[in-house]
């Protein structure tokens, strides 16, 4: 059995949730490998709506184990209120299930302070940042001198570190006009609390992962947020702190690259936008509100609507460029029913100048136009289509168009938010390997 990234092969909340649920009934291992709980994955199995910030959606299914890799920065209040929510439904009963890396960076309260306080004195350049502390801890990651799983383990350390830590973020957060309540004892003793919670998951997860390929298990790597949103490869500045494409599943795993067999982006059959930043095809209009309405475009952790748009070719073919992707699901097709025409953007214009792919400059992004091509649309309600053949024939030659324009094949077809109201066409897990 190979082992599958799948990502967001847009701008975030593409349905990844549902999917990589789906495809867990092939997978032993489900692996997040980078964001933190700015992240909500939302799945309805038999009527029921769970809605999972870090823990890999993986974890509704009986037997699979799930992965938190080094690569995921961690709020351990989210995480223990996750694992207090899944236990109280008769989940999670065994914690071998879980994995969490020790080397996972932590979010502390600083990092949430500094993370609101900086936001608000940008005022108009406002990145969108969901306050939740995602940016700063990355930042401290980088610079060296953040707070891991393992510090909060040893209170000894996680003492001294904080106490190291604290009184920069403090000084910091005045020059800005803001502050942090919480006493360093305070925090050393909740953190410390935290970390016995946490302590029977933690380990270490890349030797985890490496005996876990070598006993024949079958990985899927779970991405966060979406490939428009990569820290690297995104609309920088309007992006998220880490790197959200499929080459990072190695690296916020701790497995080699040689261990990814395919990768599978997902997108919707529209587009959707959350935060500040460039969006060619976005419908400020009646249009894009219903939408946004029919679609429930919302955000899962923030509760913001969201910007909704047609379906972006260039952007969805950057996608499968920058992650090399062997295939698409397309999610949300039912959303579509009703509309008499549908549009895909196929071009930008820019002035006198057409582009044919997305240009890398954001300030030429934000001038640009997209030029449309218009399909028909359909009337029939998709959530009892359970093979391609069931679906409308405009509904199909939607799919097919969108296919072509980027240039992979499509391997899956979301008509309903449950998880059988899905048409697979191609599963990743038996498909042969690439190599």
């Amino acid at each position: 059995m190979p082992n599958v990234v799948v990502i967001g092969a847009q701008w975030g909340d593409e349905g990844k949730g549902k999917v990589v649920d789906l495809f867990t009934q092939q997978a032993d291992v489900v692996v997040r490998f980078q964001g933190g709980n700015n992240a909500g994955h939302t799945l309805v199995v038999g009527g029921q709506k769970t809605v999972l910030h870090l823990i890999p959606s993986g974890i509704l299914h009986p037997g699979k184990s799930c992965v938190i890799g080094n690569g995921v920065v961690v709020d351990p209040q989210v995480l223990a209120r996750e694992i207090d929510a899944l236990k109280s439904r008769g989940l999670l009963q065994d914690d071998e299930q879980l994995v969490l890396s020790l080397d996972a960076h932590v979010i502390m309260p600083w990092h949430q302070a500094l993370d609101v306080a900086r936001e608000q004195r940008m005022g108009e350049g406002k990145i969108g940042t969901t306050g939740r502390g995602i940016g700063p801890t990355y930042e401290d990651k980088v610079a060296r001198r953040g707070l891991r799983i393992r510090d909060l383990l040893d209170e000894a350390r996680l003492a001294r570190k904080v106490k190291e830590r604290l009184p920069a973020a403090r000084e910091e957060l005045a020059r800005l006009g803001a502050r942090l309540d919480a006493d360093e004892g305070a925090i050393v003793q909740q953190y410390a609390q935290l970390g016995k919670k946490l302590a029977p998951f933690a380990r270490d997860a890349s030797l985890w992962l490496h005996r876990a390929i070598g006993a024949g298990k079958s990985l899927l790597f779970e991405g966060a947020q979406g490939t428009l949103l990569d820290v690297d490869h995104g609309t920088y500045p309007f992006v998220t702190s880490s790197n959200t494409v499929a080459g990072n599943a190695a690296t916020g795993s701790g497995v080699g690259p040689t261990a990814i067999d395919r990768v599978i982006g997902i997108t919707k059959a529209y587009s959707t936008r959350v935060g500040g930043g460039p969006y060619p095809s976005e419908l400020k209009d009646a249009t894009g509100e219903k939408l946004r309405q029919v679609g429930g475009e919302f955000g899962a952790t923030t509760g913001r609507p969201r910007r909704t748009g047609w379906m972006d070719a260039l952007a969805l073919r950057y996608a499968v460029r920058v992650n090399g992707l062997d295939g698409i699901a397309v999610t949300k097709l039912d959303v579509l029913t009703g509309f008499p025409e549908i549009k895909i953007a196929v071009a930008y214009r820019c002035g006198d100048k057409t582009y044919e792919e997305m240009p890398s400059d954001l300030e030429t992004l934000e001038k640009c136009e997209a030029v449309y091509e218009s399909l028909p649309g359909w009337t029939e309600k998709l959530d009892g289509a359970r093979r391609w053949e069931d679906l409308p024939r405009a509904a199909r030659a939607y799919v097919e168009r969108m296919a072509e324009l980027v240039g992979v094949k499509v391997v899956a077809v979301s008509v309903g938010a449950d998880r059988g109201e899905t048409i697979v066409l191609e599963n990743p897990f038996l498909a042969p390997r690439r190599r």
